[in-house]
């Protein structure tokens, strides 16, 4: 049998930063890329191409909100266990989680390109399967970007699904059980807030994915990455300045924040857009039973929300002495 030579440590360094490289291009540049070349081809001989899937994308334009299209070999590409290596990423299993029922998780915090959501959930480089056999994870996304050309088709082969409350049911009411829905409860605003050393998570008053697990009587599953918001350092932005105040309004209009972020170069550690080299540890906390209720009440939604809050908070305290959180941090919701 023919062995092969393991890489050498400068390829699978250069390997790994291409990887991370190609990811942070595909979600701040590929979307316009794409909505680029849907119109180019219009006038051109190929303009039968963009006629013929934007007919496609009619015809397919729920997709998104019900269930995505996952592509296996998408989500076990070597690209993304690359990536995984970067930084590195690692997913911490806490507790059991039974096939048979669905799931909804609430993955914190968002960080500025919530890395860890996306490597654990969309691919399998950190081994979910192996974790969680028989469960099948969905992250959810702005709609927004499920408009775009091309770029929702590539969105929706790791398993990604529109961030709407259909989109949400679709998953949550499957009688068979064994799906995950992650939730990134802070959301586009909270990646405003994200720099390193913040333990800071929009979600005081974030109840609508504790609403929906009482709907359905999904259990609810806290999850917090640390790591995640050390990837980059961003522009300084406190809530009343002017740039704050702007991209508040810029978020309003579009549903999509513009954190104006900044970490390492490519071929260069002093500036750049890629993100530095810091562990992202995944921990994936224990279900929290919900008691299924069709229309529940206020005060319902406040007591589910009030519970999930204490042991998100309890998850970070249990592990933040192994990742290196000063034992005087602790979590802060706003």
């Amino acid at each position: 049998m023919v062995e092969f030579a393991p890489l050498s440590i400068p390829l699978q360094r250069r390997l790994q930063t291409a990887s991370v490289a190609q990811w942070v291009f595909s979600f701040l540049c590929l979307a316009q890329c794409c909505i680029a070349a849907f119109i180019a081809l219009l006038f051109t001989r190929f303009w039968l191409l963009s006629a013929l899937y934007a007919a496609w994308w009619f015809l397919d334009r729920e997709q998104p909100r019900k269930g995505g299209r996952r592509i296996h070999a998408m989500q076990n590409s070597v690209v993304w266990r690359y990536m995984k290596d970067y930084f590195p990423v690692t997913l911490v299993k806490t507790a059991e989680l039974d096939p048979r029922q669905n799931y909804l998780v609430g993955f914190h915090p968002h960080g500025v390109l919530a890395v860890g959501a996306f490597i654990n959930f969309c691919t399998e480089a950190s081994g979910f399967s192996t974790f969680f056999p028989g469960i099948t994870p969905h992250l959810m996304m702005l709609s927004l970007w499920f408009r775009v050309p091309f770029f929702r088709d590539y969105l929706m082969s790791g398993g990604l699904v529109s961030s709407d409350k259909e989109s949400a049911s679709y998953v949550l009411k499957k009688p068979e059980g064994g799906n995950m829905l992650a939730i990134i409860v802070g959301g586009a605003q909270e990646a405003l807030d994200a720099r390193p050393g913040s333990c800071t998570l929009l979600l005081k008053n974030r109840k609508g994915f504790v609403r929906l697990a009482i709907e359905h009587g999904t259990p609810l599953v806290p999850c917090f990455s640390f790591g995640e918001t050390d990837l980059y350092d961003q522009v300084n932005n406190p809530k009343g300045s002017c740039l704050r105040w702007i991209q508040h309004r810029l978020q309003q209009i579009m549903g999509i924040s513009l954190p104006l972020f900044h970490a390492r170069g490519i071929f260069q550690y002093s500036f750049g857009l890629m993100p530095y080299r810091r562990p992202i540890y995944t921990v994936v906390g224990k279900p929290i039973p919900v008691q299924k209720k069709y229309r529940p009440s206020e005060e319902e939604v406040a007591e589910v929300h009030q519970k999930y809050l204490n042991e998100l908070c309890k998850l970070f305290e249990e592990h933040k002495a192994k990742y290196n959180i000063p034992e005087d941090r602790h979590l802060e919701f706003i």
